[in-house]
């Protein structure tokens, strides 16, 4: 028995390749297939069947493409409905790869055909179960991704989700090893835990959602707090579902080196300009108008979440790095890059184009500006949640994930000084390219965030109680 996590970190995703005997199969794979014909090939395996816990909203799986190579059959859960030919399993359908069994337990909740997939070794004996995003590390799947208008609720599905945990995971021997579909970070559940592997026992022990006392308690507790999902899940659960274009076409497509002219025609066009160097690289000078997603951070689940899926984009990268931003892209359902920048942005600046900028200032230069300054502003683009645990007084709150939204914008003035902050630094960076694309031009980035703020002996901290409690 030969068992591989293959976990992506910007994502916060965990794929998984099984065999034995020669045969293997695969669980939720990614939009890249290579890693898994590669392992397989390795190995000197076949893969067999392709396992999908249900339909991914936050990113794009490999099932189509991983098929289409190996021959092996799609398999979901019970009630699954697709524009594709896949084998939709009955609950506790049995599949054979090699001396394994792995059998299938419908578990609605999360969404309505979600399964997980209980394997048993050579011996009989129930060794893992790969939970999707029914059971997470220290938490569940959220409840409100597959309502279908007034017919099935958020509370609907949360006790759907009660009753599988407890009709089908709880009777599960404790040493039972629990592979969820996600880790730490992952909008997929409301705070998952920092290891990507448990086991039922310490689930039971440990994990909120599995210790309510009640099924209304259940319900209350996996409800109650949860943000908005991203703006991009419904998308790509409907791609996941109804299907798209090979990555080897969105490849094919996408690594075409464009000329400063071709750049320019194109941007003319009303493009999406993307550059993925890094946040710091980004602002010492970029190509006017350009959105920066730096490839060092969560770069899919943002380009998911604040750039316009029917819009054409073009790249400016760090050279080599092209072919792994449209991949990233595509993991998340962007399939219209037209070209990258040929020469990136050192060619544009060489050959005398028009640069933009963003000036960088320190915590420090931001408390002295501060009481001298009566049109100075501070933006805080930090989530809701981590605003109210903190904040400089006086300090504007625009989550970068509301700021697709013009109107949250509406209150910034051009004469205004902006000083721009997040936690860290790199989504401040994100949200002064967004508000420069907007026009607004009269701003600086705070270096380091608020981790450098709060350092400040002068910094004026209030906190947002009613939030927080």
């Amino acid at each position: 028995m030969f068992i591989k996590q293959l976990y992506t970190g910007c994502l916060s995703e965990a794929a998984y390749y099984i065999e034995s005997n020669g045969e293997a199969a695969v669980i939720d794979p990614l939009r890249d297939i290579d890693a898994y014909l590669e392992l397989a090939n390795e190995r000197k395996a076949k893969i067999k069947y392709i396992f999908e816990t249900h339909f991914h909203a936050d990113f794009v799986s490999g099932h189509l493409d991983l098929s289409k190579v190996t021959g092996a059959p799609i398999v979901y859960g019970p009630g699954t409905d697709t524009k594709f030919p896949v084998h939709v399993a009955a609950d506790g359908e049995v599949f054979k790869v090699g001396a394994l069994t792995i059998e299938v337990l419908h578990t609605p909740g999360h969404t309505l055909e979600s399964s997980c997939y209980l394997l048993k070794d050579e011996t009989g004996k129930n060794h893992c179960i790969f939970t999707g995003d029914t059971l997470f590390v220290g938490d569940v799947g959220r409840p409100d991704l597959a309502q279908k208008g007034a017919e099935i609720t958020m509370n609907d599905l949360a006790g759907m989700l009660y009753d599988s945990l407890h009709a089908k995971l709880f009777p599960l021997a404790d040493d039972v090893i629990v592979y969820p579909a996600h880790g730490p970070g992952s909008s997929c559940g409301k705070n998952l835990g920092p290891n990507t592997h448990s086991t039922i026992g310490e689930e039971k022990q440990t994990n909120y959602a599995m210790k309510a006392a009640s099924r209304e308690d259940f319900i209350k507790e996996v409800t109650n707090g949860i943000a908005a999902p991203p703006s991009y899940f419904p998308i790509n659960a409907k791609i996941n579902k109804e299907g798209y274009d090979s990555l080897d076409q969105v490849l094919t497509q996408g690594m075409k080196p464009l000329s400063i002219d071709e750049f320019k025609q194109l941007i003319s066009d009303d493009v999406v300009v993307l550059d993925t160097r890094r946040a710091d690289v980004f602002t010492q000078g970029f190509v006017p108008t350009s959105i920066s997603i730096g490839l060092e951070g969560r770069f899919a689940e943002w380009a998911g979440s604040l750039l316009p899926f029917d819009v054409p984009m073009i790249l400016v990268t760090e050279a080599g790095q092209e072919k792994e931003t449209i991949v990233r892209l595509a993991r998340v359902g962007f399939d219209k890059v037209k070209g990258y920048l040929d020469g990136g942005f050192e060619a544009w600046k060489n050959a005398g184009e028009e640069v933009d900028m963003i000036i960088d200032v320190e915590a420090d230069e931001l408390m002295m500006d501060i009481p001298h300054d009566d049109r100075l502003v501070v933006v805080d683009v930090r989530r809701t949640p981590e605003f109210a645990d903190g904040h400089l007084k006086d300090a504007v709150n625009i989550p970068l994930n509301e700021m697709t939204d013009p109107a949250s914008m509406a209150n910034l003035e051009e004469d205004q000084n902006l000083y721009v902050h997040c936690a860290g630094g790199y989504r401040s960076v994100i949200a002064s390219s967004m508000l420069k694309r907007q026009g607004i031009h009269n701003l600086r980035n705070i270096v380091g965030g608020w981790g450098k703020i709060k350092e400040q002996e002068k910094a004026e901290i209030v906190k947002e109680t009613s939030v927080l409690n």
